[in-house]
């Protein structure tokens, strides 16, 4: 087997688990599954990842590392007011974080307090992830202050940790509630805390 192959491999099996585990979360969902659904045998497994709370981690860093990809796209738009790329963020975080099939893109919302209490190895992964989506946060927030298409009462770094927070509390609640009115009142809180008019 190539190198690149080798990869693919990797990547299929990364990428299998997590659509499954953004789904399932991740206790429910044991290897045979993922392995099944990707088509690779148990032993190619322990070839990648020596246990399940490796793989566990693996999966997290490629999808943080995805996520931060995505973000910074969204957050470079040229042709646009920082405040607008920052409402454009909050637009796709509710369009691929919501309690419909999120296809893998949910997956800190999915397995967030689920495996903080299962694995530190797996929290520590989640904490570095969340802490550079707020660090990207804070940057955008300062930038839209500096080019004044919003403004904030306070520190940019304590604002983009409120927004994250009330988005990730909003993905929760719109699970719960099986409907996309939590996204509208944190849309609305957002705009309220960046001064946007509506």
């Amino acid at each position: 087997m190539t190198k690149q192959e080798s990869s693919n491999v990797r990547d299929s099996i990364l990428a299998t688990g997590q659509r499954i585990m953004a789904g399932k979360g991740y206790s429910a969902v044991g290897l045979n599954e993922i392995l099944s659904a990707a088509g690779v045998p148990k032993g190619s497994f322990y070839h990648y990842f020596g246990s399940k709370d490796a793989f566990g981690e693996a999966m997290l860093e490629a999808y943080f590392e995805d996520y931060l990809a995505e973000m910074d796209r969204t957050l470079q738009q040229p042709g646009k007011t920082m405040a607008a790329r920052l409402m454009d963020y909050w637009k796709l975080w509710q369009a691929t974080q919501s309690f419909e099939d999120c296809q893998g893109k949910c997956l800190a919302v999915k397995l967030g307090a689920e495996v903080a209490d299962l694995s530190e190895s797996m929290r520590l992964v989640l904490r570095r992830g969340t802490q550079a989506i707020v660090a990207r946060l804070t940057a955008a927030i300062a930038a839209g202050v500096q080019d004044g298409s919003l403004a904030i009462e306070g520190d940019a770094g304590a604002v983009a940790a409120g927004l994250y927070q009330l988005w990730l509390g909003a993905s929760v609640m719109a699970k719960i509630e099986r409907t996309t009115q939590p996204f509208e009142t944190a849309l609305a809180s957002t705009r309220q805390m960046l001064r946007l008019a509506s």
